[in-house]
């Protein structure tokens, strides 16, 4: 079969193995890609004017109030819904819901 033939044919994935480590090591060639995530805590609209008069320390207010869920994006793609948690004085987020791309 040429180069040609070959490239026409569709790729196949290689068969998983019954174990739980086969789908692990077909991951590990990706695990060093560097994405960005984002938790997006809340949204505030301000004009330019009071954008300027904000000193450091400032507290802004926003639409989203403690327990209710916010959008967690990887590289700007919204992939699951969280909480806010507190544990041991450090921020963070729980994830409660992965979203499905027809949710989105």
């Amino acid at each position: 079969m040429s180069a040609l033939e070959n490239a026409k044919r569709p790729a196949t994935l290689p068969e998983l193995a019954d174990n739980e480590e086969a789908p692990r090591a077909m991951l590990e060639s990706i695990y060093d890609v560097p994405v960005r995530v984002t938790a997006v805590l809340g949204k505030k609209r301000m004009n330019v004017a009071d954008l300027m008069r904000l000193d450091a320390g400032a507290v802004i207010e926003l639409d989203r109030r403690v327990g209710e869920p916010i959008d967690l994006y990887v590289n700007d793609k919204l992939i699951a819904r969280g909480e806010l948690v507190l544990v041991d004085g450090v921020l963070g987020v729980t994830m409660t819901e992965v979203v499905k791309e027809t949710d989105a």
